[in-house]
């Protein structure tokens, strides 16, 4: 039998000269199909991988640190504050324990979610509560607006989505989704109306297909009806030859439901001045009392147009309470708060420093409790006041801008004051009595929260390092908390200079406190870092050191501020005593020496 040594054409080849063969016989009316290979899943020796490990929730907080963090943030709502922290806490670290010891807890029964309903009037910190609480504990949260779900089928989002959203803020990793929270706003307008007639799609629907998730279930990652679902299964399908069910179990996702709940003070009301009726009964009106919601129960919020078994999954309940004119002036005066850090980052936009007056904020204040629409208000009365200089300074050449009362007052003609002299003496005089108190009311709150800083940054908060951390945050728009991050920054770079020096230069040098704040200071100041510093430490004291070792063999000495602020004056004194201790006794080695 003869032997055929041709090479074996390649199939790709193979089907080109098929297709050239076809395209000279019959033109372009025959053309060779490829047919579509699926591929099979492949078969491996060792059988079936090993499940992958499960993971475990890293959650290290207690109520009282998350209450703490919040007290930086919000003013007023203790008892909102220690209800949500408490229960979130306790939600994340009963699942922590729980798979800390899987099987004596696979069987348990009766464990019910602390899902939270939120009551109270807009603009009193709801939705900023919960997103400062999502920020901090470090879990896929997800937030969503009850008033654009309808029932499932319906036009409209489904509830489902925002399952699946938490995968998609957990990167795609199930496990992780699986222990996030579910955040939605304005829960009150899905209550069901008592004057429509037929399916209220988008209120009843809500709350009942809100049910399952809300208590445990399995949402299916693959959206029915969604073509681009379609379209990536039958990719996966291709690619694998498998058929995949991805779904995310509920039972440990935490919901969190709030509302301003319009209304519902009627209910509690007519409900309370019915149990009054009698000769007994007290005479007053239930509407005058501003802490009406606190008296809530379940059958006024089923009144009100909620399910039962939707108001019965809503086990835990918290009251906000109204806010105040001395509320909303605690909230300008907070040098966190959003308001005033966002007028300033306006103004900055155009290189323009602006800083308040007390009283300005206190005016500022009284003008948003008018408006009756608790924070809210704050920044309509903050740009009603400031939209015209706004307008006309980036036109200037004005580069500070003072709020005082009497611009508030007089806002026209202080403006036109203002275009007219803008380098007039007491415009300045005015800024800077204004940055001065703006540093100081700095001080006094970090000062009044010295303990709690020095506790969550692990430094030592001294009076002088309190005083940086003022004048860095009037130096730029920022918040506290970035300033005192950067404080404990540059002090624990500024102590590795000890080691640098020692390493690159042999000699000990240890910085004394008030010398590390100064070296803060400056960096500050300059804008730089402690390396940058350590380059004009060694300018100032390496051949000064080495010469004083060379003569005397001390290797060790202590910088204090005085020594940074004069370090030729620091130097001639070591060489002045190290001639008078050559003179009268003989060099002792690593003798310490203070400047």
């Amino acid at each position: 039998m003869r032997e055929h040594n041709e090479k074996i054409p390649d199939p790709k080849e193979l089907e080109k000269e098929l297709g050239d063969f076809l395209a000279k016989k019959f033109g372009g009316s025959v053309k060779l199909a490829t047919p579509i290979v699926m591929p099979q899943a492949a078969k491996t020796d060792e059988g079936e991988s090993p499940p992958k490990p499960r993971k475990t929730i890293n959650f290290e907080l207690k109520p009282q640190d998350l209450v703490v963090y919040l007290d930086q943030y919000i003013v007023k709502q203790t008892s909102a504050k220690d209800t949500l922290a408490t229960k979130i806490c306790t939600h994340f670290n009963r699942i922590k324990h729980v798979q800390s010891a899987p099987d004596d807890f696979s069987d348990m029964v009766g464990v019910i979610k602390n899902n939270v309903l939120m009551l109270g009037p807009t603009g009193v910190g709801k939705t900023y509560m919960v997103r400062l609480i999502a920020k901090k504990i470090g879990v896929p949260f997800v937030k969503g607006d009850a008033t654009k779900f309808s029932e499932t089928g319906y036009v409209g989002g489904d509830v489902e989505d925002l399952v699946r959203d938490l995968v998609k803020e957990a990167n795609g990793d199930i496990e992780l989704a699986q222990y996030g929270i579910i955040y939605i706003d304005e829960i009150d307008k899905i209550a069901s109306s008592h004057n429509l007639i037929g399916a209220d799609v988008s209120r009843t629907g809500v709350q009942r297909a809100l049910l399952k998730p809300m208590e445990e279930t399995d949402v299916d990652m693959k959206v029915p009806h969604d073509p681009v679902s379609m379209l990536q299964e039958i990719d996966r399908f291709r690619k694998t030859g498998k058929k995949e069910k991805s779904s995310i179990n509920t039972k440990h996702i935490l919901f969190i439901m709030s509302g301003a709940f319009s209304g519902l003070e009627t209910i509690i009301s007519r409900r309370i001045a019915d149990q009054k009726i009698g000769f007994g009964a007290s005479i007053s009106n239930p509407l005058q009392d501003r802490d009406i919601l606190n008296k809530v129960k379940s059958e006024d919020l089923v009144q009100y147009g909620f399910e039962s078994e939707f108001v019965g999954r809503l086990p835990v309940r918290t009251i906000f309470e109204h806010l105040s004119e001395v509320d909303l002036f605690d909230i300008l005066k907070n040098p966190n708060n959003p308001i005033m850090l966002g007028k300033k980052l306006d103004f900055a936009a155009y290189g323009i420093d602006v800083k308040f007056e007390t009283e300005a904020l206190e005016a500022l204040a009284r003008r948003a409790y008018g408006e009756n629409t608790g924070a809210r208000g704050l920044v309509s009365a903050v740009e009603g006041a400031l939209l015209a200089f706004e307008k006309a300074l980036p036109s200037s050449t004005i580069k500070r801008f003072a709020v005082t009362r009497q611009v508030l007052d007089s806002p026209r003609e202080h403006l036109n004051e203002l275009l007219e002299r803008p380098e007039d003496e007491k415009f300045r005089q005015a800024f800077d009595q204004l940055a001065k108190q703006e540093c100081q009311r700095i001080i006094n709150y970090v000062s009044s929260n010295r303990k709690t800083f020095s506790d969550k940054y692990g430094i030592q908060l001294t009076d002088m390092r309190i005083e940086l951390a003022a004048k860095a945050y009037c130096r730029r728009v920022t918040d506290i908390e970035k300033v005192l991050k950067k404080v404990k920054s540059y002090y624990e770079e500024t102590k590795t200079i000890e080691l640098y020096f020692i390493k690159n230069h042999g000699i000990n040098i240890v910085l004394e406190e008030e010398a590390i704040d100064f070296i803060i200071g400056e960096c500050f100041h300059a804008q730089q870092t402690p390396e940058a510093y350590y380059r004009k430490l060694t300018a100032d004291f390496e051949h000064g050191l080495k010469l004083v070792r060379e003569k005397t063999g001390r290797t060790r000495f202590f910088i204090t501020r005085e020594a940074l602020e004069k370090p030729d004056s620091y130097v001639a004194e070591l060489l002045r005593q190290s001639g008078q201790d050559h003179t009268h006794m003989p060099p002792k080695t690593d003798n310490l020496l203070e400047g």
